[in-house]
């Protein structure tokens, strides 16, 4: 069949073109699902570091507590003994 200047028709390639147009559709699908996966991972990782981070300032806080109580009865035992 003949196109309109009088070239064969191109139908065949137009469906090639087509099929390979939907391939890579499907590729970058596939490669918006796994970016959309690492994205979730990565939210996840950024929760859990930010809650570890939280937990250890409180310990921080507490240890820091702990110190500061210890060297106060220190120094109280210390000058009752010095009496």
């Amino acid at each position: 069949m003949a196109g309109p200047n009088g070239e064969p028709s191109s139908i065949a390639s137009e469906d090639a073109s087509e099929d390979a147009l939907l391939e890579g559709d499907e590729e970058y699908q596939d490669l918006n699902s796994a970016l959309d996966q690492i994205s979730s991972f990565l939210d996840q990782l950024e929760e859990r570091n930010d809650s570890l981070n939280a937990r250890l300032r409180e310990l921080l806080a507490s240890n820091q507590q702990e110190r500061r109580g210890a060297s106060s009865e220190a120094q109280g035992t210390q000058q009752q003994n010095e009496r």
